[in-house]
Parts: C-alpha cells; sequence; structure tokens
C-alpha cells in the first residue's frame, strides 16, 4: 500500500509540473545573448538546450529531489541520509548539464578547424558571407548543421548578418564558435582580407589545441573516476548497514545524524578538489 500512495503522490506531483515542463504550444524563441541570464539559462546554453525555459531546470531538480528524499526513506528511514539524498537529487540536474556541456566541448573541439576551412573555401570561391555560413548547414560536420540550419532560416528571414550571428553564437554556446563569429562580423563590419589568414591561424591553434588536450585528458581520467568511486562507495556501504535494524537505530540517534551530515560535507569537498586536479582549463567564451 506504501509504495502505491507514492506512486499516486508521484504521478499527482508530475500532472501539477506538466505546464511547466511540457508547455502547449510554447513559441520557441532565440534568446537574447545580450539580455541578462543567470546560471540556469548558461548551463542550458552550454549542454545544448538553448530554447528551453529556465524554469524547467528548477521543476526537475524539486522533482529529482522530491523522488530522491522518499527512495531513501523507504529503504532506510533515516532523516539525515534522505536529507543528504535531497540535496544530492537537486544538484543531480545541473550536473549532469555540466556534464553534457563538457562531452559536447570536448565532441565539438575536432569539428571547429574544419568548420574554418570549410568557410576559408567559400570566402575564396567568391561566396558572400553570409551564405559562405549558412551553406555550413548543408557541407558542415553533422553535429553542427542544426544550428547553421537556424542560421540559415535567421538570415533568409530577417537580412541582418549581425543580429543572426549573435543568435548563432548563443546558440552553438562555445568558446571557439566565439572566436570564428567574432572574426566574421568584424570582417563584415569593417571589411578586409585578413579574414582567411586569420581563419586558418585559427584553424591550426585549435588543431594543435586538440591533440594536447586529448592526450592530458587521457592520462588524468583516472582521477575523476577515482573521485566519482570516492564520493559513491561511502553512501553505498551507508545504506547497506541502514539495512540492518541496528545500524540504522544508531544512525537515527542525533550523533549518527551529526555524523552522517559531516561525511556528507567531507565526501562533497574531497570530490571537489580530485575534480579540480584533474581539470584543465576551459578557454572562456568572449563577453559581449
Amino acid at each position: 500500500m506504501t509504495l502505491v500512495w507514492g506512486a499516486v503522490l508521484a504521478a499527482g506531483l508530475l500532472l501539477v509540473a506538466a505546464p511547466w515542463l511540457w508547455p502547449a504550444g510554447a513559441r520557441r524563441v532565440h534568446p537574447d545573448p545580450r539580455a541578462p541570464r543567470g546560471w540556469p539559462t548558461r548551463a542550458l546554453q552550454a549542454a545544448g538546450f538553448a530554447h528551453a525555459p529556465a524554469g524547467r531546470l528548477f521543476v526537475i531538480s524539486a522533482g529529482a529531489a522530491a523522488l530522491a528524499a522518499s527512495l531513501t526513506w523507504l529503504l532506510t528511514s533515516l532523516p539525515a541520509v534522505g536529507l543528504v539524498a535531497a540535496v544530492a537529487g537537486a544538484a543531480a540536474p545541473t550536473a549532469w548539464l555540466r556534464s553534457r556541456a563538457r562531452r559536447l566541448r570536448r565532441a565539438r573541439r575536432a569539428l571547429w578547424p574544419d568548420v574554418c576551412d570549410l568557410l576559408v573555401a567559400s570566402v575564396r570561391a567568391g561566396m558572400p558571407l553570409p551564405d559562405a555560413v549558412a551553406s555550413l548547414a548543408e557541407s558542415g560536420p553533422p553535429p553542427l548543421r542544426g544550428a547553421f540550419a537556424a542560421f540559415a532560416r535567421d538570415i533568409a528571414a530577417s537580412g541582418h548578418f549581425d543580429s543572426s550571428a549573435v543568435r548563432l553564437q548563443a546558440a552553438l554556446s562555445d568558446p571557439v564558435a566565439d572566436r570564428i563569429i567574432e572574426s566574421l562580423r568584424m570582417a563584415r563590419q569593417v571589411g578586409g582580407t585578413e579574414l582567411v589568414p586569420v581563419l586558418n591561424a585559427l584553424s591550426s591553434s585549435v588543431r594543435a589545441d586538440a591533440a594536447l588536450r586529448a592526450e592530458v585528458e587521457a592520462r588524468q581520467s583516472w582521477i575523476r573516476g577515482a573521485a566519482v568511486l570516492g564520493l559513491v562507495a561511502p553512501w553505498v556501504i551507508l545504506t547497506l548497514l541502514a539495512l540492518r535494524p541496528e545500524a540504522a537505530r544508531a544512525y537515527a540517534s542525533a550523533e549518527g545524524g551529526v555524523l552522517i551530515l559531516v561525511g556528507a560535507g567531507v565526501s562533497v569537498v574531497a570530490h571537489r578538489i580530485l575534480l579540480r586536479i584533474g581539470r584543465l582549463p576551459e578557454p572562456r567564451r568572449w563577453a559581449r
């Protein structure tokens, strides 16, 4: 009966959150990258969800926190563990977005030199700059064609290269893309014949950086694995111990709750330190 009531409660919460999770007939608009935005919008853009409303992240985080706390309470009946599970559940969607953003940057890092080469070939062939960028919707790397197809539709509708390039910059949300698009905008605004050498130099620089990063990340991957193992293993052991009645009574006391909360704090700090040791500095996006 407890599981039935839990399922009914979860279904009710899902129905309450449905208007924010799946808005009917929501009008998709391009975000203005110059408008003030907080970390939810930046996290969604970096993870490839530039058109998702920021409020959806809060709703998903709240649902994940409630689900994690409920499951933990059913398994252990320990308030402190339930609190830790709720905090972890609330942070899980943001952690997933950051992980996805890192994977996207890593996957796209090897694609930008090809984008530069295609732009150089189009410019040398005498193609106008807006058409050269729009042509990447068909000739560019497949993972990036969607963003360039949106740019082609945008430039066809508005005819204004600068604003369309700014929206493309927001959709791609990548430091290398910022450098490429800002170079194109500068060439469009002031003219000049240095665009091809700049793109060639940028292509060579990105290739060298990608090769170096791949080698260093391969050597330091064990640090990230150790950080994840060190964070998860104690809580798996704690959950198994809490299944025993005598251990559950000990952890349900005030001293046990303090021990669990202190252990959670130590685990988070140690995890962050290990990640900081094994993380390479990422190039920052250009401020607009």
